[in-house]
């Protein structure tokens, strides 16, 4: 199971970092990811980290901006993100995958297995 927190209002250019904990069984070797949805959109892929906390990638619209990583230890990803735009606005979710793929694969929800229910991000200019 993954569970999101750390969503709420803020203002343009703010910080903001969402964690996404796990539990369950040990995501220790899973790749996590995080993709959000923004009302009339499709979902989006924002960033994935390798299990083995190898490179990371990040979606152009964050990159620069936004940093993902996790503590294996506390089974435990978080996404960082700072100068928050209102086009950030969305329903950010966590998601998990246990095996390995490609970067390039990242970016399709399908690929990954587990998802938690998501957490509100809203950012008012």
């Amino acid at each position: 199971q993954l569970t999101e927190t750390g969503g709420q209002l803020v203002q343009a250019g703010d910080s903001l970092t969402l964690s996404c904990a796990a539990s369950g069984r040990t995501f220790s070797t899973y790749y996590m990811g995080w993709f959000r949805l923004a009302p009339g959109r499709e979902r989006e892929w924002v960033a994935t980290i390798p299990w083995n906390d190898g490179n990371s990638a990040y979606a152009n619209s964050v990159k620069g901006r936004f940093t993902i990583s996790r503590d294996n230890a506390k089974n435990t990803t978080y996404l960082q993100m700072n100068s928050l735009k209102p086009e950030d606005t969305a329903v950010y979710y966590c998601a998990a995958r246990g095996t390995y793929f490609r970067d390039y694969y990242y970016r399709f929800p399908s690929m990954y297995t587990d998802w938690g229910q998501g957490t509100q991000v809203t950012v008012s200019s």
